[in-house]
């Protein structure tokens, strides 16, 4: 099954972008090549980029007490074990604590390293970090692969509360949806949304074998599904076959 993500608020399409970023950086940082370690680094420089909104860490740190304050309201009910609900409220915590002592914007330690810098003032250039403009740059990716990975996970630990916090925010949102099967008639899908919940995030999955792709637009009130057909140029058109998929709506 394809995994589709739609987020209905501007704050989870940045904790989105911030997650796909992470990952991309775990899997790059994790090898040898100095190509891959090159990328990573334009990955840090990204997700300073998009965090640098000045209100992004106070919206995690609201959103970690919010997740803590209606995990406690759960405390004595003898359908949830008492053990999860202390781990993961634990869990909560340390994000919060960790992030909050951190001073600044996530990164903002690496912009006092010039060198970094430096790179990251090149890399939106078209080859413009060729060794002929940054030699440091340069002779830094013919270092032994333990030593260029040491220096990539002393920049990344920076990032690592910001990490933490936003990886663990959307699981539990996540958690919070039950899967349904939904059909689309003549490839058109529109549910109305209960009244009295805000949900934040829509995930559709759907058989690779179809060849369909959802075109997804939707608000508090409605969500509505397209299913699209890419042809042999690229082009998108909208299918008028029936199809199944399972929808689930996170509050």
């Amino acid at each position: 099954m394809i995994l589709y993500e739609y987020p209905f608020n501007e704050r989870l399409r940045t904790y989105l972008r911030l997650e796909q970023l992470f990952r991309r950086l775990g899997e790059l940082a994790g090898r040898s090549h100095p190509l891959d370690h090159h990328y990573a680094l334009v990955t840090i420089f990204e997700v300073m980029d998009v965090a640098a909104r000045a209100d992004l860490k106070t919206d995690v740190l609201k959103d970690l007490e919010r997740h803590k304050h209606q995990l406690e309201g759960f405390r004595g009910n003898p359908s949830i074990s008492e053990a999860a609900l202390n781990a993961v409220i634990d869990q909560l915590d340390q994000c919060f604590s960790a992030l909050n002592s951190q001073s600044g914007k996530a990164g903002q330690s690496l912009t006092e390293n010039e060198w970094l810098m430096s790179i990251r003032s090149r890399v939106g250039i078209p080859g413009g970090t060729c060794g002929f403009d940054l030699p440091a740059y340069y002779s830094w990716q013919h270092l032994p692969a333990p030593q260029r990975q040491q220096d990539l996970n002393r920049w990344t630990a920076t990032l690592a509360p910001l990490a933490d916090a936003i990886l663990l925010l959307l699981r539990l949102l996540r958690d919070t949806g039950m899967p349904q099967k939904v059909a689309a008639e003549r490839g058109q899908f529109q549910q109305n949304l209960p009244q009295g919940r805000t949900f934040q995030l829509l995930r559709l999955a759907i058989d690779p074998d179809l060849q369909l792709i959802p075109e997804i637009s939707g608000n508090r009130l409605i969500v509505s599904v397209r299913l699209m057909r890419q042809e042999e140029s690229g082009r998108l058109v909208a299918t008028n076959e029936d199809a199944a998929f399972e929808l689930t709506l996170c509050a």
